[in-house]
């Protein structure tokens, strides 16, 4: 049976030419002509059986064939454990695509599960691994049956062993076996370090140039560096080199051709390579992109290369220059092909192919048997030499845990102990001496060799001189009976071995006692030293971080037995950095009641797409604002030579991310603005524009904003109303007056403008201005996409849902039924399903082929069918499998220890039901994302029975994110608040309202004549009308000012009844006491003030107040109708701020500045909006103290009111005043109720009493400092 080997998929390959354009990174495939599955081991002779022991010579590994019932009918060990191996020799390196197994006939001996091993030497082993993580394969349950595995990936091997794992519990271990595969063509070389192949192309540079090119290899080393390939072209060199274990590919550019960072690029991949098994490396050009393989991680990136010659094994032949100071490759290259064309091959005919220094076609490595210490029971024991005197030992390891213990033993005559051990990464020699005396030696790390020679101490790491380290114990170092390698045996009555450190976990190699070096095979078969829970012939170290499976930048680091993603600063979170934790759009942000300012917006979640800052303006529509480098306006003139200017814009964020954006978005715009003297814009003589602009698609655009694509016009031009109508731009009409074309552009499939060309700036005269504002987006198609359904037997269907490492899943949802599905996902073995179960549980379950797991999030006593908005989200990594409902504790279950499988679904994604149309969602689903990419319900939901597009009733949830009276408003995408019957303003009635007032400011709002009281008022107005007869009159204000006395708010009625606050000038600040008197004339209260702090209040009466005329903020200028006393106050008007101004169901103040030309108000004077000298939003009101005195408010009488004082932040002063004056109100206000009573008309008849005088002491309101007055009787002002 022939096989031949390509590499590449495709089938067909162009001739190689000297010229070559390459690009590094390619999945090698190997192309079969025939099947390979025939079996491998039936007809193999008994000697190539071999096994760890044997029952007796019936039992022995040569009757182990499948379906044979030759000696005991099978193989079966002396014991049954973990030690016993059977190992087959195909007699050459073979291809092997699938194993079974079967018990051994006639007996109750099997194996339930076992480990593939696969060698080329019969040393050395490798593990077969299914999915890079899952270590034993499903055995037998019965003697009799024959179970297969179909391997993954093939393995090319000559040797295979099978480890045994468990067994039949009431037998023994008991196997036959079969391999299936085909034969494997390979073709070697070896290179000893100083030898190389050069492959030079054809003479003619052209004739190399293909579409695509692909270089492949296979290598296998012990050396862990080495320069492997080297090509040169004209302007550049590519160098593939082995690096610590690791590939670096190296791309290095001519500076000339290409200056910067640019010219040297650098690509890592893989790790452990030097392991002495063969790995796997492709490089691969195709247009225009470079794509590098090692084994199966791939790395892609942009690059153009022209490659002349190309050399093997390393850089220094035939005169190539050396480009990095690396040594040449040591070690073998199998199958390695340029194109179609078999290097090896070439070089053993001597074609084409020149040979540097001794390189060999056949692949004779050293043999090296590493030993594996997986557990914490894993040790080592050997005996110490002989001889008296002992020169040392050493040994070569390699392991990720940053500590462990190397080697111990005890000294002679129980002088002491010594301990090689890693700690922090680094190794230490620690010598202790019976009586406290201790040595400590830090030097670095990989292999060590340990010198005790003549009272001097020596140890060398890696064999490097620099790497040295010297003690002189003033004792001898000579070793005991036995030295401990990796760790001591758990024993009670163990007095040689003591470990003070961590066990060792990782593996060893090339270990010596006095320079004798250690038969690890003898060891294995138990004739020398003992060992526990070792892996011997064998290195099982895994390295899990290569490829990462950490995502999105997150930095990987490892231990022996797992990996640790580190997602500091990458904006995203969870055990593999997988999860953002942004939002993505400023539309979520809103809603979760946050303002206008920069926000982090990751557009697609956990897709590849990068999160940016970007500004999101919350207004009652969330605008997205992208920024670019040139938003002024730019000024143009006529320039000699100059015919054309061009402009670039770039954007905050990058491409990607703006057409994610603007795909997400509802509506995007961008303005356009052009001014113009003699400068043409569009319409030309010969219909060519002079201006044009590039957008989205790397088109021209020859429409300007406020028209439609295509059409060459602008805004006016649409709309007929441009300044000269044979044109369709107010700047075509080419005038020596300035003139202006600006607009919107609107449609999202030419966003945003990338760049812009001005032609016609050239001409005498000619002058020009650009402007191109930001890109403005609002709306979220994906935050408000949602179904109904209202039949348990329905669900939309979409797509399989790949995600077989990573996969998240986020909804929100609402519903009145007590269980249902939200979705699920099936394959052959595996699901994936999140469901409801009850009124208070959602679980999240899946199988990957491991068993099915489930995360559970139970609520408690908060019932989740409340027909509220109750968002999930779930997610399944490698580590572990998560589940998160609202703010409740994330639910989290850890992933098995012996790794994972990918999740493998095959069938539709079924969402809101199941594929058995049982216990489906009754309710709504809305933003259902998975891995970061929304589904469109809504559209799928148009063309499904039992099932509505969108999802109304949004106001139970959000509902109370509408503050300060704001009313909630349902709307078919989301909701709004309606701020009518606020003082507050904004998308959730939470920004204030300020002013800032000059003495002379006024702003007097005015109510209708009582007869218009039942003409019909609009919705729209009734937040700024109110009725004009109240029994009551709620006053809410907040103000700052460093003026006393002022008057505040006057109110006035129709029948000159008025109501005012003052502020006191008597009021002193007091350190017990945060507020100041206030006199309310004619219902009074009194509070304080302090001028450094902000204060709110609310004032209430009961009584009566009839057909109120208006209301003024500030200076009142119907100084006519004042009060003589009130008029002397308010001459002097009132300097400082007012804020969120509410008189019962009217804001006097947001109708003056936010509605002008509506509202029944006007403003004299100058007012200006502010933020009552506010500090940082991050602490808007750090002083603010909000006080509310209708509480202590209370009606006698008609016309009477009872107050009480505002309470003192001390409780012992507080409670002393409220009693002193409740006793005190009680008093006046019966003393009020028989002396005084207010009708409803007013008296014009002079007041008869006593007169105030203008410097009297006792009037409160007076400029002067201390001067006091007493109101007169007529006035019916309430003193309390």
């Amino acid at each position: 049976m022939n096989r031949s080997l390509r590499g590449s998929g495709s089938k067909q390959h162009e001739s190689p030419s000297r010229a070559q354009r390459l690009i590094l990174c390619f999945v090698f495939h190997v192309c079969l002509i025939d099947s390979c599955d025939g079996p491998l081991v039936s007809n193999l002779p008994q000697s190539s059986f071999r096994s760890s022991s044997q029952l007796s010579n019936s039992h022995g590994p040569g009757f182990a064939k499948v379906n044979r019932r030759d000696g005991a009918g099978g193989w079966a060990p002396v014991e049954s454990n973990k030690y016993q191996w059977l190992e087959v020799d195909l007699g050459e390196r073979t291809e092997i695509t699938a194993v079974a197994t079967q018990g051994r006939y006639g007996s109750s001996d099997w194996v339930s599960s076992f480990l593939l091993m696969f060698s080329d030497t019969g040393c050395n082993w490798k593990q077969y691994r299914q999915e890079d993580n899952i270590r034993a394969f499903t055995g037998n349950s019965n003697a009799d049956s024959v179970v297969q595995f179909k391997l993954q990936q093939p393995v090319f091997a000559r040797f295979l062993r099978l480890l045994p794992l468990d067994w039949n519990p009431n037998g023994r271990i008991g196997l036959r076996l079969e391999a299936y595969g085909c034969p494997y063509k390979s073709d070697v070389a070896r290179f000893d370090g100083s030898s190389c192949l050069l492959y030079r192309f054809s003479p003619n540079p052209t004739s190399s140039q293909t579409a695509k090119d692909i270089i492949s290899l296979k290598f296998k080393t012990l050396q862990n560096s080495g320069t492997l390939i080297h090509t040169e072209g004209q302007d550049h060199t590519i160098t593939l080199e082995l690096h610590k274990g690791k590939l670096l590919l190296h791309l290095r550019k001519d500076k000339s051709v290409s200056p910067g960072p640019e010219s040297h690029m650098v690509v890592s991949l893989g790790s452990l390579l030097d392991d002495q098994h063969w790995h796997h490396v492709a490089i691969e050009r195709f247009s225009g992109h470079l794509n590098f393989t090692v084994d199966k991680s791939v790395t892609i990136s942009n690059s153009h290369i022209m490659i002349i010659y190309c050399s093997y094994g390393g850089v220094q032949c035939h005169g190539s220059q050396r480009v990095m100071s690396r040594r040449n490759f040591h070690g073998c290259l199998e199958n390695l092909l340029w194109n179609d064309v078999n290097v090896i091959d070439l070089a053993k005919q001597q074609q084409q192919v020149s040979i540097t220094g001794n390189v060999t076609f056949t692949c004779a490595e050293p043999v090296s048997v590493p030993v594996t210490f997986a557990g914490a029971q894993s040790f080592l024991q050997l005996p110490g030499a002989a001889q008296q005197q002992r020169d040392g030992g050493g040994v070569a390891f390699r392991t990720w845990n940053r500590a462990g213990l190397l080697l111990t033993f005890d000294l002679q005559q129980q002088a002491g102990s010594l301990w090689l051990y890693l700690s922090e990464a680094r190794v230490r020699l620690q010598v202790h001496k019976a009586g406290g005396y201790t040595i400590l030696v830090d030097v670095t790390w990989h292999s060590i060799d340990l010198t005790a020679r003549r009272g001097h101490l020596t140890i060398t790491v890696d064999k490097e001189e620099d790497s040295t380290a010297h003690a002189s114990p003033s004792f001898p170092v000579v070793s005991g009976n036995n030295l401990f390698f990796g760790g001591c045996p758990d024993s009670e009555n163990n007095q040689e071995c003591r470990n003070p450190f961590n066990v060792f976990q990782g593996c060893m190699r090339h270990i010596h006692v006095d320079n004798n070096a250690v038969d690890l095979i003898k060891v294995q078969q138990m004739l020398i030293g003992n060992y526990s829970d070792l892996q011997i012939d064998m290195c099982g170290i895994i390295d899990r971080c290569s490829p990462s499976h950490c995502e999105h930048g997150g930095r990987c680091t490892q231990s022996w037995s797992t990996f640790h993603c580190n997602c500091s600063n990458t904006g995203y979170s969870g055990a593999t950095c997988h999860s953002s934790v942004y939002e993505k759009s400023c539309e979520a942000y809103k809603h979760q009641g946050n303002t206008s300012g920069l926000y982090y917006i990751d557009v697609d979640g956990s897709g590849p797409i990068k999160s940016q800052l970007i500004y999101c303006n919350m207004t009652d529509k969330t605008w997205l604002v992208i920024q670019h480098n040139n938003t002024e306006l730019t000024k143009l003139k006529a320039s000699s030579g100059i015919n054309q200017h061009l402009a670039y814009f770039n954007y905050s964020a990058d491409a990607e991310q703006l057409w994610a954006i603007i795909t997400q978005a509802e509506h995007c715009e961008q303005e356009v603005l052009y001014h113009c003297r003699k400068s043409l814009l569009l319409n030309t003589p010969d219909g060519s524009p002079f201006t044009w602009w590039v957008g989205r698609t790397d088109e021209p655009q020859t429409y300007w904003g406020g028209a439609v694509p295509g059409s060459q016009q602008c805004g006016c031009g649409l709309q007929g109303n441009c300044i000269d109508s044979d044109h369709y731009c107010n700047c075509d009409a080419d005038r020596k007056e300035w003139a202006t074309d600006s607009g919107l552009l609107t449609h999202k499939e030419n966003l945003p403008v990338r760049w812009v060309v001005v032609g016609d700036i050239q001409r005498p005269g000619s002058e020009a201005a650009y402007k191109v504002g930001p890109l403005k987006c609002h709306g979220d198609k994906n935050f408000w996409n949602a179904a109904f359904f209202n039949k348990e037997t329905s669900y939309l269907h979409f797509p399989t849902f790949h995600g077989e490492l990573s996969a998240d899943i986020s909804f929100l949802f609402k519903t009145t039924a007590a269980s249902g599905v939200f979705l699920e996902n099936l394959g052959i073995k595996d699901f994936i399903r999140v469901e409801l179960s009850s009124p208070t549980e959602v679980v999240f379950s899946f199988d990957v082929g491991n068993g099915p797991f489930e995360v559970r999030v139970e609520t408690g006593d908060v019932a989740l069918n409340d027909d509220r908005w109750h968002r999930v989200r779930a997610e399944r990594n490698v580590k572990e499998a998560s589940l998160r409902v609202d703010g409740f504790p994330n639910a989290t279950q850890k992933a098995p220890a012996d790794g994972h499988i990918h999740l493998q679904l095959n069938s539709q994604l079924f969402v809101g039901g199941t594929a058995s149309r049982m216990k489906g969602f009754l309710g709504c689903i809305r933003s259902l994302q998975l891995n970061g990419r929304t589904l469109d319900l809504e559209e799928r939901a148009k063309i499904t029975p039992g099932v509505r597009p969108g999802c109304p009733g949004h106001c139970s949830s959000y509902g109370e994110l509408c503050q300060n009276q704001g009313r909630c408003v349902e709307m078919y995408n989301g909701f709004s608040c309606d701020c009518g019957l606020s003082a507050y303003a904004g998308p959730f009635c939470q920004r204030e309202v300020s002013a800032d007032f000059k003495p002379g400011t006024s702003v007097q709002y005015t109510f209708k004549e009582p007869y218009e009281l039942n003409r019909n008022i609009s919705t729209q107005s009734s937040s700024i009308y109110s009725d004009l007869k109240l029994r009551g009159e709620n006053v809410s204000f907040s103000f700052r000012s460093s003026q006393s006395p002022a008057l505040l708010l006057y109110v006035s009625s129709y029948y000159r009844e008025y109501l005012a606050v003052l502020l006191n000038r008597n009021g002193k600040r007091r350190r017990d006491f945060k507020i100041q008197p206030v006199i309310l004339v004619l219902f009074c209260n009194l509070f304080q003030i302090d001028q450094h702090e902000r204060e709110d209040f609310n004032l209430t009466s009961d009584a009566e107040f009839n057909a109120i005329k208006s209301v003024v903020l500030g200076k009142v200028h119907e100084s006519g109708e004042l009060d003589p006393e009130i008029a002397r106050l308010n001459s002097q008007g009132f300097s400082g701020c007012l804020s969120v101004v509410q008189f019962n169901s009217v804001a006097p103040l947001k109708a003056a500045l936010l509605y002008p030309n509506t509202s029944p108000v006007v403003v004299i004077g100058s007012l200006a909006e502010s933020t009552c000298g506010s500090p940082s939003p991050a602490n808007p009101y750090p002083a603010e103290t909000t006080h509310s005195l209708s509480d202590h408010l209370g009606t006698v009488g008609t016309g009477e009111l009872i107050v009480n004082a505002i309470k003192s932040d001390s409780a012992l002063i507080g409670g002393v005043i409220a009693v002193v004056i409740f006793v005190i109100l009680c008093a006046l206000a019966i003393m009020a109720r028989f002396l005084y009573r207010r009708k409803e008309t007013f008296h014009t008849q002079e007041p008869q009493g006593i007169k105030p005088e203008a410097d009297s002491p006792e009037y409160p309101f007076h400029s002067e400092p201390n001067s006091q007055n007493i109101l007169s009787e007529n006035q019916k002002e309430y003193f309390i």
